[in-house]
């Protein structure tokens, strides 16, 4: 009896550690790997082992602007059942990416994109243990062209955070609540000018949204949308880098 109530203490209860199978991925991938738990002092019942594909989203307001943490998909591992005291049972799992989940690996003067998977037991009458493992997510092919080519013609990649809300882009629009914003600037002293990227994954396409702020221009922000496939030619991605550049 007194083991169960420091086991629901978080003293001598099990313990969860989550084991990927790599910590880098592609946009569109699928994360792999096995939740590992170990028994701690007495049985346990667990109903259930929650998996949370995570990002950190900029909220602003009256206040000021604040990050907060934000699911962008779900996953139930198991049915219920018993550890018992000691006992180590590994959990494989898949967790598809999410077709909006940020990329993180970009190298912008501040990057605030993070991407991370939490993995909890739930256990009844107890706190429940907690596990977080950070990936880096890496563009697709055709969109590390794009950005190399942007950056090639005279723009540096200053800041790359997510937003909360939903992109429309005429013809497509985004759906997990949350949206990855990616800046560049030129130093241009008579043309200068400041892109942001937004990419949303669609099966073998990507959309995407270019807002192109001039500051020598009385128009204020405009937007360009279009779409490449995932395995575009460069010059297709040339004529995508013509629209951007030509606003």
């Amino acid at each position: 009896m007194f083991g169960q109530l420091k086991a629901s203490l978080g003293i001598g209860a099990a313990q969860v550690d989550t084991v990927l199978d790599s910590v880098s991925y592609i946009q569109g991938d699928t994360l792999q790997g096995s939740v590992n738990i170990q028994g701690g002092d007495v049985a346990q019942q667990v109903d259930a082992i929650n998996l949370k594909l995570c990002t950190e989203v900029k909220i602003e307001g009256d206040s000021g602007t604040r990050y907060q943490p934000f699911v962008l998909g779900t996953l139930e591992a198991v049915q219920p059942f018993t550890i018992e005291a000691g006992a180590i049972k590994q959990v494989p799992f898949q967790f598809k990416l999410d077709p909006e989940t940020p990329i993180t690996a970009l190298k912008a003067r501040k990057n605030q994109c993070h991407v991370w998977l939490e993995t909890s037991l739930d256990i009844d009458f107890a706190i429940d243990p907690k596990d977080r493992d950070f990936v880096e997510i890496k563009p697709l092919p055709v969109v590390a062209k794009l950005i190399s080519a942007i950056e090639s013609s005279g723009f540096t990649m200053t800041k790359a955070d997510v937003e909360k809300g939903y992109l429309n882009g005429g013809s497509f629009s985004s759906k997990s609540g949350c949206y990855q914003e990616i800046e560049f600037i030129n130093n241009s002293l008579l043309n200068k000018k400041e892109i942001e990227l937004s990419f949303i994954l669609d099966a073998d396409t990507v959309h995407c949204l270019a807002e192109v702020d001039r500051a020598m221009s009385f128009r204020g922000d405009q937007y360009i949308s279009f779409s490449l496939h995932k395995d575009a030619n460069d010059a297709e991605i040339r004529s995508a880098l013509t629209q951007i550049l030509s606003v």
